[in-house]
């Protein structure tokens, strides 16, 4: 049994049906679906973690809200909801990991400076061992700084301590 699992954070229909699409979304969704292909050959589990809004796209029970069909998840796979930017905080994924062994999340998905960020922070504290994949995580343009510099810079600071970074090709189950 592996003690790494797969975990894909908000890679949901409504973040894909706004006017500005993410940063290279058609290749985060490529990259994505690599992974999962990778995760399930080797029976890796694999935790769709879906965020849910009081309004909006990502509002439970919208078109939206509903994890991207790029990447549905299949019956085998976990799906665990969330309300707050940590995937941890008041959710089922620390016993969904507890319950399987996991002692490594490889770690992809939305929002690059938001989820993923706080989500990886919070696994390192929680003594994981994190990998980012570094072409697997996306987000948008912001009035500060464009989402490639978004991505880069949170590759750079998260790389430098809470996790180890690998780009989609370099990850093996």
């Amino acid at each position: 049994m592996s003690d790494t699992a797969l975990v894909i954070i908000d890679v949901q229909a409504g973040m894909f049906a706004e006017a500005e699409q993410p940063y290279q979304g058609e290749q985060l969704l490529a990259n994505i679906n690599h992974l999962l292909a990778q995760a399930r050959a080797s029976a890796t589990p694999i935790i769709y973690i879906q965020h849910g809004s009081r309004a909006g796209s990502l509002e439970p029970g919208t078109p939206g809200w509903a994890i991207h069909p790029a990447i549905a998840p299949l019956a085998t796979d976990t799906v665990v909801q969330k309300r707050f930017p940590d995937a941890f905080q008041a959710t089922t994924l620390q016993e969904e990991l507890t319950a399987r062994g996991i002692k490594k999340l490889v770690v992809a998905g939305m929002q690059t400076e938001f989820c993923v960020d706080t989500t990886c922070r919070r696994a390192f504290s929680m003594d994981y061992e994190v990998t980012l994949v570094q072409d697997a995580h996306s987000t948008w343009n912001s009035a500060i700084a464009p989402a490639e510099q978004i991505i880069a810079h949170h590759n750079a600071v998260l790389g430098d301590w809470f996790t180890r970074l690998q780009a989609t090709k370099e990850i093996a189950f």
